[in-house]
């Protein structure tokens, strides 16, 4: 693990210490407004061979097939319990992506909400997507794929991947468009950055500017760019082109170490440093070690068998020096914490009392 720590380290290390590049502004930036919406729906699967949903247990898979059925004019007389097995109730998700037109296809991803067993083989039903306002923006429908596969006999079973979620690809179709006037107010646009930082919002600016020869771009804030760009829908698309391919030098961000508590990774940029300081590490191990003896008494002593129980507890603590940490770059810094020698979980807590110190010169950041 302490090798796999100091891989990890030394990684962030190695792309720290590379010349910084310069970025295309599309990568560091989005015009507003233009995003995907997200999508929902609720829906039937049927088709399947025996693995879907028991309507004892979720009831409104059936309740939903009596609706359905009954909207196709078929009654289902009160009270009937219908014991399915080739049904189950799944959510539908999808993206919608911007600009997206009236009969445009879209991959949609088909979950299980019951406790069907697998979707393999399914068909999914006529499905509205409806978006956070409630409006339905797109119908889903089709035959569903399935990664995995599963298999049993006697009581036995053997699974392979997950059967409870699948995909369609280009399984809905768009009903509905997301209105979007882009330059709608004298053809002004807004660039956002991805990370605000207001080092690189004033350099966008002034690539922006330089790049067009005149005054087209401001900075509201340290995220927000104001853009002033044709007011004709043609002029605009080929000036937000320009713009997303001007390369940009980004501002090296502030100094941050992230722990991740569950893993045991440590992750730190290029600018993070170390002041001097004397740190002492040493582990304390409490070993418990039972055993079970069996006390025997000799012939004819009338006596009885008794089971006891020894117990054995050890505490051992290594020696722990002062070592001096030091670093004024990221190397530095490395090699610093890696001298002394400890545990992925050591080492956040090292971590944690050096930024309690004031030597450790970042964000410390737990995630």
């Amino acid at each position: 693990m302490k090798k796999f720590l100091s891989i990890i380290i030394l990684g962030a290390a190695l792309i720290a210490s590379s010349p910084a590049q310069a970025e295309r502004l599309k990568d560091l930036a989005e015009f507003a407004g233009v995003r995907d919406n997200v999508l929902v729906g609720y829906g039937l699967v049927v088709g399947l061979d025996g693995t879907g949903d028991q309507t004892t247990q979720a009831p409104f898979t059936g309740q939903s097939l009596t609706n359905m059925l009954s909207q196709l004019g078929v009654t289902i007389p009160a009270g009937t319990n219908m014991q399915l097995r080739n049904v189950a109730a799944v959510m539908v998700t999808a993206d919608l992506p911007p600009f997206s037109m009236q009969g445009q296809r879209l991959d949609i991803t088909v979950s299980s909400v019951g406790n069907a067993r697998s979707l393999r083989g399914g068909t999914l039903l006529m499905t509205p997507l409806r978006g956070a306002d409630g409006e339905i923006y797109a119908i889903a429908q089709g035959n569903l794929l399935i990664g995995g596969v599963s298999a049993e006999s006697g009581g036995s079973r053997e699974t392979i991947n997950h059967q409870a979620a699948g995909r369609i690809s280009r399984g809905a179709i768009v009903e509905r468009e997301v209105a979007l006037a882009l330059g709608s107010n004298q053809g002004e646009l807004e660039l956002h950055l991805k990370q605000a930082d207001f080092s690189t919002a004033e350099r966008v600016v002034s690539r922006i500017n330089d790049e067009f020869g005149n005054f087209v771009a401001e900075a509201v804030n340290g995220r927000v760019i104001r853009l002033f760009g044709p007011q004709d829908a043609n002029e605009r698309v080929r000036f937000m082109a320009r713009v997303e391919n001007i390369d940009v030098d980004p501002a090296i961000g502030r100094a941050r170490v992230v722990l991740n508590s569950r893993t045991g990774s440590v992750v730190m940029n290029g600018n993070v440093r170390l002041s001097q300081a004397a740190v002492a590490h040493g582990n304390l191990s409490v070993s418990i070690d039972t055993r079970q003896q069996v006390s025997q008494p000799a012939p004819f002593s009338q006596g009885e068998t008794v089971v006891t129980t020894d117990t054995d507890i050890q505490i051992t603590q290594e020696a722990g020096t002062l070592n001096m940490v030091e670093g004024v770059d990221l190397m530095e810094v490395v090699n610093a914490l890696n001298s002394l020698g400890a545990s992925p979980a050591d080492l956040m807590a090292i971590l944690e009392a050096l930024k309690a110190s004031g030597s450790l010169r970042a964000e410390l950041e737990i995630i």
